[in-house]
């Protein structure tokens, strides 16, 4: 499984990006995919996820409202749009397959392969 995130780059605060993430080696349709984000010293935090029919969504409550995932299975990709950027909101971000059967959501440890990451930079 290899996952390829791209799309980030340095904005202003308020301005809007979507970032993707590719994945082939895998069913996509069937694996639920999430997003997380690491800014510097901090640990890897949840941002969201997305079943794999796209049908259902969750969001960490710092970016519910703003951000909003999507995906289309025909082209192996999930979508990330983010909206009213924030300076806080500056991180590297990662996708990752949410693990077959895990429970969880929120742990990094519940998801089993990841992209690269991507960096978002977000000035005031």
């Amino acid at each position: 499984v290899q996952l390829q995130a791209s799309g980030g780059g340095s904005v202003q605060t308020g301005a809007s990006l979507t970032l993707s993430c590719a994945a082939s080696g895998q069913s996509f349709s069937r694996t639920a995919m999430g997003w997380f984000r690491q800014a510097p010293g901090k640990p890897r935090e949840f941002v969201a996820r997305i079943t794999g029919t796209g049908g259902s969504t969750y969001y960490a409550d710092s970016v519910k409202g703003r951000f909003n995932v999507s995906r289309d299975n025909a082209k192996n990709t999930m979508y990330p749009q983010m909206n009213s950027l924030k300076p806080e909101d500056t991180a590297i971000y990662y996708c990752a397959t949410h693990r077959s059967g895990a429970i969880g959501v929120l742990q990094p440890d519940f998801y089993e392969f990841w992209g690269q990451g991507t960096l978002v930079t977000v000035s005031s």
